[in-house]
């Protein structure tokens, strides 16, 4: 039998990584939540993640610093939101398609500039230590659980976390956050107040913008030394998941992210290890058990979920 000492040594490093690996699904999801509050859906949560992985990890790599990093990522991912803002607010596309399209712009064209600019297999160049967010040393000497998870992360980490209770405020505690969500829910009646429908809706996709900035910056330049294809391996989708997952609800998003990470931070710690009964699972069962997760609880136990009653149908202005 385990003892209390020995099931917490098992247990801080799996919460700790499960913590960790949480973070970029947090931003995502919150970038989501947003978005979606305004009426605006946003499938292309995949790709602006992962153009900013890009652009954070060349930018890093170019003038030495994650904070370039950031910054850059920042600026691409607001771009791009403002390109899918345009297209379903100015121009009243189909918002569905304008999110596929730059998840597909932001596959080919981050791989096509990272093998034309550095001739790496769409890689950019392997950071150092210097030009990544590393964790910061807060270890008192508390125990084994306080230093594997609450202490040793790096700073957007702590960033992700603090944007819970930050978005849960703006959203539901002020002025601006309740004519954000009114016109989720009846923008007619936020235009008859005289407020612009438009402007509310294009201040929630930057915000999502430069959420998704921080996410592919965590990607790239925190949890890794550099950008690699692909990198985002569906978690723009696993966030959205969440996010219907969690109601459209900020503390409730910040447990179903933390529910996928401590799934695959556990099917990390369990590859290769054999199995009372069935002996050494493959790899690629614990791969994808996140995904299998999303099924199973968008199948039916998360109960309703009813999202923005405007969520996803463009605002046209009564004459």
């Amino acid at each position: 039998m385990i003892d209390a000492g020995g099931f917490l040594d098992l247990l801080a490093p799996v919460a700790g990584s499960g913590i960790r690996l949480s973070v970029p699904l947090i931003f995502a999801c919150l970038a989501g939540l947003w978005s979606e509050r305004s009426g605006v859906v946003d499938i292309g949560l995949e790709g602006k993640m992962l153009f900013a992985a890009f652009a954070s990890g060349a930018a890093a790599a170019h003038f030495h610093s994650p904070w370039a990093g950031l910054a850059a990522a920042i600026v691409v991912s607001v771009a791009l939101a403002l390109v899918h803002g345009f297209a379903a607010i100015t121009q009243r596309g189909n918002q569905i398609v304008s999110g596929v399209a730059i998840n597909f712009l932001a596959a080919g064209l981050t791989v096509l500039l990272g093998q034309v600019w550095y001739g790496e297999g769409g890689r950019t160049p392997q950071l150092g230590p210097g030009e990544r967010f590393l964790p910061i040393d807060l270890d008192l000497g508390i125990g084994r659980m306080w230093s594997e998870v609450f202490v040793g992360h790096n700073v957007l980490v702590y960033a992700a976390f603090l944007a819970v209770p930050a978005t849960w405020w703006l959203l539901w505690r002020t002025r601006f956050g309740l004519r954000l969500r009114a016109v989720g829910d009846n923008p007619h009646a936020v235009d008859t107040a005289g407020v612009s429908v438009a402007a509310l809706r294009y201040r929630a996709v930057v915000v999502c913008g430069v959420l998704c900035g921080c996410a592919g910056t965590y990607l790239a330049v925190a949890q890794s030394a550099g950008f690699v294809r692909d990198m985002t391996a569906g978690k723009g989708f696993i966030a959205l998941a969440a996010l219907v997952f969690a109601k459209w609800k900020p503390f409730n998003a910040l447990g179903a992210c933390l529910l996928f990470g401590m799934l695959d931070a556990v099917a990390i710690r369990l590859q290769g290890t054999p199995l009372p009964g069935i002996g050494t699972v493959p790899v690629q069962v614990f791969q994808a058990l996140p995904y299998i997760l999303t099924v199973v609880l968008l199948a039916g136990f998360i109960g309703r979920a009813v999202p923005p009653k405007a969520s996803g149908i463009p605002y046209t202005k009564d004459r």
